[in-house]
């Protein structure tokens, strides 16, 4: 009988996780992890954890399934928190709950689970594994889109790598979410009717600003408000000599001086706040909502536009450097020239978009037919070919 540990949650996609691999014929092990207890940094008033791994408990012995709580929080604190701060620090924007795959359930994790004699992890995520048989006899694994497309959540698996595949399972990514619900309704599970987490990954119920604030200090400075019709907005009608240099020009951050806008506000820190960004601002008078189109966190100031329209929000090509791509499939690497029509997402949720990625020396543009809104440095692109996620690469 193979043997599989289940990343219990606390929540309802874990607890019907758990319960299909046990009627399929695993011998099942429900481990609940632990990810934070840091005095210093203050998550929440309530202790969400301490809820979550009780219900994990309940699950477990509803199952009959051995069950046991595992404390992450010093890698998780190394891996995901002092990442998180040195990035905001830096004016880029991290993703959590991608980091937190990669780091925590599918390493730390994995490699705890593998030491208990698992033949395999198995987590809540919707989404699907499928495998390509070699001529050699080897396989090669697939990240496949969840079947409920209201809920595919490849995009935050966007960075596993074969070796981690291999030992993966994803019991509940055939289903929709009503239907798990309903699954664990059936079987009395006490997270039936359980709400989602909206925490960070596993940490719980925590507004990033107020989490920020614990770590970065204050500091006041302006908020600009650049018009429509800046100079800067008219790169499009430049002139080019190859491909490359297009691409380089297209893939720009704008940058912005004081005088290209007025002052309109003050804030408490530029390295709080990311592009796209509308609430938190506190800015009135404007006919339509402000936006921030960017961030300068060695002057302090923060850029803002009137109306989702507003073209500062817009680019067409973005850029990951060599050392930051990541191929799920490594057989479908590209070498330096070669360029891939793919579609490709630059956060969850999103829609995917027509895109071309062009690979040279130093890294790989993705060059989307369409400009896209808030391309934000720090957070993840990931390349789809049809239901499969072929790789992803984090925006310099």
């Amino acid at each position: 009988m193979k043997k599989v540990v289940v990343g219990l949650s606390g929540g309802v996609d874990s607890s019907v996780a758990a319960y299909l691999l046990k009627k399929q014929g695993y011998e099942v092990i429900g481990l609940f992890m632990k990810n934070w207890h840091d005095d210093s940094v203050t998550i929440s008033e309530e202790c969400p954890w301490l809820e979550d791994s009780n219900d994990a408990l309940i699950v477990a012995e509803k199952l009959g399934i051995p069950f046991q709580t595992i404390d992450l929080s010093k890698e998780y604190k190394e891996r995901i928190v002092d990442y998180m701060f040195r990035e905001y620090e830096m004016g880029r924007t991290p993703n959590p709950d991608v980091l937190c795959n990669r780091e925590i359930k599918f390493d730390v994790f994995l490699k705890i689970a593998l030491q208990l004699g698992a033949d395999f992890v198995a987590t809540g995520h919707y989404c699907r594994k499928g495998v390509l048989k070699n001529p050699d006899g080897t396989e090669t694994y697939r990240l496949l889109a969840g079947k409920d497309g209201n809920k595919d959540q490849s995009y935050f698996l966007c960075q596993l790598s074969q070796e981690q595949l291999a030992k993966t399972l994803f019991p509940i990514g055939e289903l929709t979410k009503p239907e798990v619900r309903q699954i664990a309704a059936d079987n009395d599970l006490i997270t039936a009717d359980k709400k989602d987490s909206q925490g960070l990954c596993f940490i719980g119920k925590v507004r990033l600003p107020d989490f920020l604030q614990q770590k970065l200090k204050p500091k006041k400075g302006v908020i600009v408000e650049v018009p429509a019709d800046v100079p800067q907005y008219k790169r499009s009608r430049a002139k080019f000599g190859t491909k490359q240099e297009e691409l380089a020009y297209h893939s720009r951050k704008t940058v912005y001086n004081t005088g290209d806008g007025k002052v309109v506000g003050e804030h408490q820190g530029a390295h709080y706040f990311t592009k796209g960004q509308r609430k938190g601002l506190d800015v009135g008078g404007t006919r339509e909502p402000l936006f921030v189109i960017e961030t300068d966190v060695e002057k302090n100031i923060i850029y803002t536009g009137q109306g989702k329209s507003h073209p500062g929000l817009y680019r067409k090509t973005l850029f990951v450097n060599e050392d930051e791509i990541h191929w799920v499939r490594p057989d479908l690497k590209l070498k330096v020239d070669e360029t891939l029509e793919v579609e490709a997402r630059i956060r969850y949720r999103q829609p995917l978009e027509k895109a071309t990625l062009y690979k040279i020396d130093s890294g790989l543009y993705v060059d989307f037919k369409n400009k896209q809104s808030a391309i934000t440095e720090g957070q993840f692109v990931a390349w789809y070919h049809g239901e499969e996620l072929l790789g992803s690469g984090v925006i310099s």
